[in-house]
């Protein structure tokens, strides 16, 4: 019987790269801050003007584009779960 070797996709992300992160959560005052020293502490360079921020017409929800240099998918994704981990995040895409 011939070895058949496991199938391994090709990457969808070429790292490094700039990666744009949808934050969501309801309008705080400390909602943006939060999220800043969240990513920070994975990428200590992340700062407040890599931010688009976008507030529901109803005022109730912001959502912030967070455009974030990242060097792999394993600091992507520790990325990922410490904001939807935050109590304050809703989700984050």
């Amino acid at each position: 019987m011939a070895d058949i070797e496991p199938h391994t996709a090709a990457p969808l992300i070429d790292f490094p790269c700039d990666f744009p992160i949808k934050v969501m959560g309801k309008t705080q005052s400390i909602f943006k801050e939060t999220v800043v020293l969240l990513i920070s502490t994975i990428i200590p360079t992340f700062s407040p003007e890599q931010i688009e921020i976008r507030v529901s017409s109803s005022g109730k929800y912001t959502s912030l584009t967070c455009t974030v240099h990242v060097k792999s998918q394993a600091q992507l994704d520790d990325i990922y779960r410490l904001l939807s981990s935050h109590p304050l995040v809703k989700f984050a895409l």
